[in-house]
This record gives structure tokens, sequence and C-alpha cells, in this order.
């Protein structure tokens, strides 16, 4: 819940979120990002919070498609 709270609203602190996810939860972003990526497909994540759930969800699948895409369907160059 503590990760779910500080992704709601750590924009509204001055500073890289690096820094802030160090200084608020004790841990690595690297640590944060694979524990948010695993909180945000549980149902009971989805219940706490569902806007924020939701959204991070589309975020992702979205970068999944642009990595998928191939490059050469990201911006339309044929490269």
């Amino acid at each position: 819940m503590r990760v779910l709270v500080f992704e709601r609203g750590w924009w509204r602190e001055p500073g890289a979120k690096e820094q802030e996810i160090r200084d608020a939860l004790g841990m690595t972003a690297t640590s944060y990002y694979q524990l948010l990526n695993d909180l945000i497909d549980r149902p009971e994540a989805l219940v706490f919070d569902p806007a924020l759930v939701t959204r991070l969800r589309r975020q992702r699948a979205r970068r999944h498609r642009m990595r998928s895409a191939g490059p050469d369907r990201r911006d339309g160059t044929p490269w």
C-alpha cells in the first residue's frame, strides 16, 4: 500500500523521483519499479486505488505495444 500511495503522490514533492523513492521507501528505483509492476497485477491493488492501477496498467500496455511495434512503426519512418 505504501508503494501505491507513493506512486499516487510522488510528483507533489520537488526533486528526482529516484531520490524520493530512496528517501521515502528505502529501496532502489529498480526494486521499486519491479515491485510496482507486480503490484498492479494484484486484485487488491485494484480495489485499493482503481484509478491509479488502471492508469498504470494502461501505461505499461502502451510501452509494451511501442516495444513490440518495432522501429519502423513507432514514428512512421522506415528505419
